[in-house]
């Protein structure tokens, strides 16, 4: 059942449709990871570690939907459902049981480089058949960057 049309041609609609679908799935996993450890921390920096978790389940979660609504926008499907994040999310899954605080700066920083090499290749691919979807993505990355940057600070040991 078609009840949308898209403004952008065929070709460019399947690019940009793959970059939005993926930017979905990341999203999704990434809250799912990002909750994951923030109600299995436990370690010395506990408190402020699972505050900065929920920073970037706010971000995943603010970027789903507006990610979500773009590909609507464009007469395209989202598809978040948990098999479809399951069989396609590029994030590692989080171990079962707790999970120290170190680890869990480690978990982060992979699961957001990984999701972050993603997007940027994302940006580039909709650069020509769709700047808007382009802006969309790049304002992301930039939200991800920032949190990733905050994670990868976490891990840095002072100098002696």
């Amino acid at each position: 059942m078609t009840v949308m049309k898209s403004p952008l041609s065929e070709d460019n609609l399947k690019i940009v449709g793959d970059a939005l679908q993926g930017a979905l799935v990341d999203l999704v996993d990434l809250s799912l990871v990002a909750k994951q450890v923030h109600w299995t921390i436990v370690g010395p920096r506990f408190r402020s570690i699972h505050l900065q978790l929920d920073e970037v389940v706010a971000t995943a979660r603010t970027y789903t939907d507006s990610v979500a609504e773009r590909a609507a926008a464009l007469a395209l499907v989202p598809d978040g459902r948990a098999e479809t994040v399951a069989r396609t999310s590029g994030i590692k899954t989080v171990e079962e049981g707790w999970t120290e605080d170190t680890a869990a700066v480690r978990i982060l920083v992979d699961a957001l480089g990984a999701v972050i090499a993603r997007m940027r290749d994302r940006v580039a691919a909709t650069e020509e058949p769709d700047p808007v979807t382009q802006d969309l993505l790049i304002g992301l990355t930039r939200e991800l960057e920032k949190h990733h940057w905050m994670f990868q600070a976490e891990n840095v040991k002072a100098a002696a």
